[in-house]
């Protein structure tokens, strides 16, 4: 499968999972979700965590949330005072969730979405925080992405990569098997994506299935 077509393949599959996806961050408290949030996903929990509090202060920042799904890390800094927040993703109905999301939260005059695949989008403007979680598990290039992600970065750019091995990352990959393509790491794999880049400080840290990335471009 060419480059195009496994990025169509994923972007229908998320379109379609988009209300699903959304209620993983709460919206559908119910005791069955509550048991396969704790087992299965505790490390959406850590990574949102850590982004936020990596991402202070927020007040007066720029940002751009690349793969922003539902939009929960973008309107979460629009409303720790993020001067300006973009959410980019490439499927519809997450874009029409997130943009709800953020009329709900009153932060529309500083947080906005726009549908496009991150391949196509401009690299001439800059922003001081990038976020990229739960986007490079998708992606069959990654170090072009990374290298993307620090050119439009001042400051900070926040990354997961899910970690290859053990009982999380099979279950992961057998239900995701005729989903869309979907990529592991080692540590020392995730760590050649950013080898030679502009990055004056790295930190990868394991988080449950994830490895949770803060690159700091100055």
């Amino acid at each position: 499968m060419n480059t195009s077509a496994a990025s169509e393949r994923t972007s229908e599959f998320f379109d379609r999972y988009a209300r699903e996806f959304n209620d993983i961050y709460g919206n559908k408290n119910t005791p069955a979700n509550r048991v396969i949030n704790t087992i299965f996903r505790r490390s959406m929990k850590l990574r949102y965590q850590r982004t936020l509090r990596g991402a202070e202060p927020a007040a007066g920042k720029t940002v751009i949330d690349v793969g922003s799904g539902p939009g929960h890390y973008s309107v979460a800094l629009a409303e720790r005072g993020a001067r300006h927040v973009l959410g980019v993703d490439f499927a519809p109905n997450m874009i029409e969730i997130a943009t709800r999301a953020a009329e709900r939260a009153h932060v529309t005059d500083r947080c906005e979405f726009k549908l496009i695949d991150f391949d196509h989008f401009p690299s001439d403007q800059v922003f001081d925080y990038a976020v990229v979680m739960g986007f490079m598990d998708y992606m069959a290039d990654p170090r072009s992405i990374v290298e993307k992600i620090l050119k439009i970065t001042g400051e900070k750019a926040f990354f997961s990569f899910p970690a290859e091995g053990g009982i999380l990352a099979w279950q992961r990959k057998l239900r995701y098997k005729a989903r869309c393509d979907l990529y592991m790491y080692s540590e020392a794999q995730v760590r050649a994506c950013f080898a030679g880049l502009p990055v004056t400080r790295l930190t990868v840290e394991p988080i449950a299935r994830d490895y949770f990335v803060t690159a700091y471009v100055r």
